[in-house]
């Protein structure tokens, strides 16, 4: 017969033998739920503000110095102080902001303000102004800030600077030359037409340009070129190359000119072969896609040119390519003979007395 006790533990564990009884109706005494978390979370920390931290006036220091150096080198631009961009001082003092700039970048609490000064120093520097100061300079001629009296002095000196003046003077003037190389062209052009029919083209005009004196200026004497004279037609044949040149030659042993030198011939001009191969297409003239013929009257400045352009002994069609340009902007033919005389350091007779009269100023320039 089963007890009160039995009865009571077999209706706790029925069915669940080893677990835990089950709590009587209402729980246990006493007993309390557990209670959840109310507390709320910790709220996260505010941004550090860059312009609070000490940091932040390395930071202007950088941005300040970068923009007092950046306004001194624009007042010495204005001042047109080219060369004391470049010296010493200016070079030291920009190592020392870009090392202020640099070091700020690396600073947590300057980093901004270094960005700012860095984009200033790149924009304005040494180098940048220091190269629109040259420009300009250049441009306007205008180096008043660097040059002393003397120099400024020296600028104006009508001769040439290593040159006797007396040369200009005693030699043939620019009228001279001119009407001498009218001449000079005017009777080879008939020995020729004479002899092998040619007909001729003025190539050009004449070019008439100032010589530097040597001291920053130009001087009263010029070198000048005369408009060129081209065969209309080729000349070719080696043979009949030669008895052109003999022809010429001739001529200008007439008018008073030195016989005539052959830049293009190994044999005569003293010449290295592979440079004549390089400046005349060969180091043969049989081969040649030029010849260059040159004399001269010294000590007058007058020089002569003969020179013979055969497209014939193009062999890689490099050559009538350049001439083919060459006669675009001239108009010359595109081969044959072409003379020209060039003169440098003449004295135009219009400008003789003053010549002489400015050079009293310069007692000792030569």
């Amino acid at each position: 017969m089963v007890s009160d006790n039995e009865r009571q533990r077999a209706r706790y564990v029925g069915g669940a033998e080893g677990a835990p009884p089950v709590p009587p109706p209402g729980g246990y005494a006493g007993a309390k739920r557990r209670q959840p978390d109310l507390t709320p979370p910790p709220l996260p920390a505010a941004p550090v503000d860059e312009k609070r931290t000490p940091g932040s006036a390395f930071g202007w220091i950088a941005l300040v110095a970068a923009i007092l150096f950046s306004l001194t080198l624009l007042g010495v631009l204005a001042a047109g102080g080219t060369d004391l961009l470049y010296g010493v001082t200016f070079l030291t003092l920009q190592l020392v902001v870009l090392g202020v700039v640099v070091a700020a970048l690396f600073s947590p609490g300057a980093r901004r303000l270094g960005a700012i000064a860095l984009v200033v120093t790149v924009l304005l520097n040494v180098a940048t102004v220091g190269a629109l100061s040259a420009l300009r300079t250049s441009a306007s001629g205008d180096y008043e800030g660097v040059k002393t009296a003397e120099q400024r002095h020296a600028e104006g000196y009508p001769g040439i600077k290593g040159t006797d003046p007396q040369q200009a003077l005693s030699q043939q003037s620019l009228e001279e030359v001119r009407a001498t190389a009218d001449e000079l062209f005017a009777d080879v052009r008939a020995r020729l037409t004479d002899e092998f029919g040619y007909t001729w083209t003025q190539v050009g005009a004449e070019d008439l340009r100032p010589e530097r004196n040597g001291y920053g200026g130009e001087s009263m004497l010029y070198e000048f070129t005369t408009a060129a004279w081209a065969t209309n037609e080729p000349v070719q044949d080696y043979d009949r190359k030669l008895e052109v040149m003999r022809v010429v030659n001739e001529v200008v042993l007439d008018h008073g000119l030195w016989d005539l030198y052959a830049f293009n011939d190994p044999a005569n001009s003293g010449i290295d072969p592979s440079m004549i191969a390089k400046l005349y297409g060969s180091d043969d003239p049989r081969t040649q896609t030029t010849w260059e013929y040159y004399t001269e009257n010294y000590p007058d400045p007058l020089r002569f040119y003969a020179n013979i352009y055969d497209l014939s002994n193009d062999v890689d069609g490099g050559f009538r390519t350049s001439r083919e340009a060459q006669s675009a902007r001239t108009g010359e033919p595109l081969e044959g003979l072409q003379l020209v005389v060039i003169a440098s350091a003449v004295l135009s007779e219009a400008d003789r007395a003053e010549f002489q009269e400015k050079l009293q100023d310069y007692p000792g320039f030569e």
